[in-house]
């Protein structure tokens, strides 16, 4: 299933895609669409009206509890960055205020001068998940969606090196289109990943090029704290980030930043000044 919340900002309402790729709204089955909710909506057949044109899609779950991410989860993507890959994997937090629709605009902060992107394949936990192991991961997953990590590296570098600044300002981190439940999604390690700006492609890799994969990631960091209905991770991003380029190319007002995931859709977001 795909699974959506589509309306204007703040009214979204819970939906899905049926098999021919209508949107039939979901909101007289369940009143909000979160991670926890999948196992509820599937135990019966979703069933819902036709949706009338083409409304804007909100972020694809709701009551996001954190998100957590993974740095430098490609080697590709270290090496362009200027370090060796990690041998644990690396792990920061952005901000839950920071999600966005996958066609709403991202809004460069005043000042903002080194703005990055990061197309990553987003897991979507459905299930309370504490000390597991990887093959008891696939579980506790609700579903797979996009998020591209936007990074403003100026923050991120050179305002007390602390990633968080620079990954958590407001709009920084587009979700969906669609949150697509693992019975649709054969392998999560052989996904194409793409981004481009303005039609050039920027990244172009492969899941399978993780150095730590999904299953793997989920068990790790539940030795450490406890995932909860709703929560993210974010896996990493292949090589292909403005910061790498030279000279960099970041992004500007008036670029249009597209991400696609197999099997996962695809956002489009264009880019203004705040």
């Amino acid at each position: 299933m795909r699974f959506v919340r589509f309306g204007e900002r703040g009214q979204e309402r819970p939906g899905f895609l049926d098999a021919d790729g209508h949107l039939r709204d979901l909101s007289e089955q369940i009143d909000s669409w979160s991670g926890g909710v999948r196992g509820r909506v599937e135990q019966r057949r979703p069933e819902g009206p036709l949706v009338d044109g083409q409304p804007r899609l909100g972020p694809p779950v709701e009551g996001v509890g954190k998100i957590v991410c993974i740095g430098k989860n490609y080697a590709d993507h270290a090496a362009e960055m200027g370090s060796s890959a990690p041998k644990e994997p690396m792990i920061f937090m952005k901000a839950t205020s920071a999600i966005n629709g996958p066609s709403d605009p991202i809004v460069l902060p005043r000042g903002a001068s080194m703005t990055d992107y990061e197309a990553e394949l987003a897991v979507v936990i459905g299930k309370r998940a504490k000390y597991i192991s990887a093959e008891e991961a696939p579980g506790v997953i609700a579903g797979y969606t996009i998020l591209n990590d936007v990074t403003e590296r100026d923050y991120q570098y050179n305002r007390a090196g602390q990633y968080t600044k620079g990954k958590s300002c407001d709009s920084f981190a587009p979700l969906g289109p669609w949150l697509v439940t693992p019975d649709e999604i054969a392998d999560p390690q052989n996904l194409a990943v793409r981004l481009s700006v303005n039609g050039d492609l920027r990244q172009d890799g492969s899941t399978a090029q993780m150095l730590h994969g999904v299953m793997a990631l989920i068990s790790y960091l539940s030795d450490f704290f406890s995932f909860e209905p709703g929560d993210i991770l974010s896996t990493g991003t292949p090589s292909g980030v403005a910061h790498g380029m030279d000279p960099p190319g970041y992004i500007r007002a008036g670029d249009v930043v597209t991400c696609r995931i197999e099997g996962l859709g695809q956002q489009e977001n264009p880019v203004i000044q705040d």
